[in-house]
């Protein structure tokens, strides 16, 4: 949906904003949801999260809801002034009385010029909450505090930063340090503190400086980046990580601005140590599957040399046709080990492997004197090995039984049309050669083949017949019913 009152690069500024939106509802110990305006004058929420460890006070998400008219004065008045407003009043949700407090949202261009507002952010807070009495409830609201008063004024999030919505990325429970404009560090949450002795520092970080503190833990190390002076101190928007005693732990620093001028910041820490262990290990898992296809791939083509090397010794022409046609398979199946041996997954681009099983059957067409003119149309798309094996073993003998009968001794089209849809895969393969015998397909070792391929193995179905040129016209239906691997997706803003 989109809104006139909103364009192209606050759009995308909105979507920045999402994936640290997680980070304000965690520091603010509150509900954060983010409202757009709409056309015709309301607002929409886009985004929405619940606090980490905290009570939520939205039982469901509010994203794609409209404002409250009960919540609406306190809106427009944040949109209207870009400065911060409270309710005087419990407000109300369901049955549940909270604290709104309304951010207005601007950004910031290469130049420094300020554009806004054109959103709003809203901070829901039980009545009851008690967090704000402990001194860790009370260093993150303050520097929650901090961040709205940036968005306001277009300088949160720094586009040039790393995102809280990037894999590893440090949360606000994880660990937080706040130092100021000298690089002190002023409080230090406990799981901070807890990170750090893991990595061999067992002093207390409150009151020292940051920077010295990171430095004494990876002194001795030549591989240090330049930049992790400025991260600790929170001089820069940056992100990286720091090794010691076998623990791998990331920065996060984002810079506290007021008024204009830098008055400190803030550190999020992480031990992703066992993530980057299990990143490895995929690593590790990965190589290892594609190394096994590259060999697979290898010891198959080996095997279809060999076929071919025995059918070219071989007297009868019935023993050089059978090996042959045993070779065309196993050179199939290779096909496919050989395209996963290169990739990550265990997908394939079909489409590559279909145009080489063409190969294969241009190399049947030169033994038979054949000339053969491929048209394929439309695209497979990518397959699973477990569909991709049968289904190219199954186009295999299609397509080599239509040049090698069909067209056989002479010269012929073969036409291979693919569509796909999110349910299914349809092929055709038409050849306008001299037809089915007797106008029925036969019941030899390759139909039987065919079948058991398509229908046992895929799940499909298979039909022969004549075409209205005179040739043969297979069609075949495979259901998709398969489960990608899906990615999640990071939080974005839907305008």
């Amino acid at each position: 949906m989109k809104y006139s009152t909103l364009d192209e690069e606050e759009i995308e500024w909105l979507e920045l904003l999402a994936l640290d939106w997680q980070l304000l509802a965690d520091l603010a110990l509150s509900d954060v949801v983010l409202w757009v305006p709409t056309e015709d004058g309301g607002y929409l929420a886009v985004a929405h999260s619940r606090p980490a460890g905290s009570v939520t006070l939205f039982y469901r998400d509010v994203i794609g809801d409209f404002l409250r008219p009960d919540w609406r004065g306190l809106v427009d008045e944040a949109m209207e002034t870009g400065k911060p407003v409270a309710s005087t009043s419990p407000a109300w949700y369901e049955e549940n009385p909270m604290r709104l407090a309304a951010y207005s949202v601007s950004r910031q261009d290469e130049q420094g010029t300020v554009h806004g507002p054109f959103a709003v952010a809203t901070v829901h807070t039980s009545v009851a909450d008690t967090q704000k009495a402990s001194r860790i409830g009370a260093a993150f609201r303050e520097v929650s505090d901090d961040l709205f008063a940036m968005i306001q004024n277009g300088l949160f999030p720094s586009p040039s930063s790393s995102r809280g919505g990037e894999q590893g990325a440090p949360r606000a429970s994880d660990g937080l340090v706040r130092v100021n404009l000298e690089g002190i560090a002023t409080f230090a949450s406990p799981n901070t503190q807890t990170t750090f002795t893991t990595l061999g520092y067992r002093d207390e970080i409150e009151g020292e400086n940051f920077a010295e503190v990171i430095a004494e833990i990876v002194k001795g190390q030549f591989d240090t980046n330049e930049s992790l002076p400025l991260i600790a101190q929170g001089k820069v928007a940056k992100r990286l990580e720091i090794t010691a005693r076998g623990h791998t732990v990331t920065l996060r620093s984002i810079p506290v601005i007021r008024d204009g001028a830098r008055v400190g910041g803030i550190v999020l820490t992480r031990d992703v140590s066992e993530l980057r262990q299990q990143a490895q290990e995929l690593i590790t898992k990965d190589a290892t599957i594609r190394e096994i296809h590259h060999r697979v791939k290898n010891n198959l083509q080996t095997v279809a040399s060999l076929l071919r090397v025995q059918a070219r010794r071989a007297r009868s022409e019935e023993a050089k046709q059978v090996l042959g046609q045993a070779m065309r398979r196993v050179a199939a199946i290779a096909v496919v080990h050989d395209t996963l041996s290169t990739g990550l997954s265990q997908i394939v681009d079909f489409d590559v492997v279909f145009d080489r099983v063409l190969g294969l059957a241009a190399e049947v067409a030169s033994l038979h004197n054949t000339t053969v003119h491929p048209h394929k149309e439309g695209k497979f798309g990518e397959l699973p090995s477990e569909y991709a094996t049968p289904l190219a073993l199954a186009l295999t003998e299609i397509v080599t039984n239509a040049v090698e009968h069909g067209l056989a001794g002479g010269e012929g089209e073969v036409f291979i049309r693919a569509e796909r849809s999110d349910e299914r895969l349809g092929v055709e393969v038409i050849d306008t050669g001299t037809g089915l015998p007797g106008g029925t397909v036969g019941d030899g070792l390759g139909t039987q083949i065919v079948r058991t391929l398509v229908e046992g193995e895929l799940g499909g179905s298979i039909t022969w017949g004549p075409d209205a040129r005179g040739g043969t016209r297979v069609a075949i239906q495979v259901p998709l019913h398969w489960i990608s691997a899906q990615t999640r997706e990071m939080p974005s803003v839907q305008v």
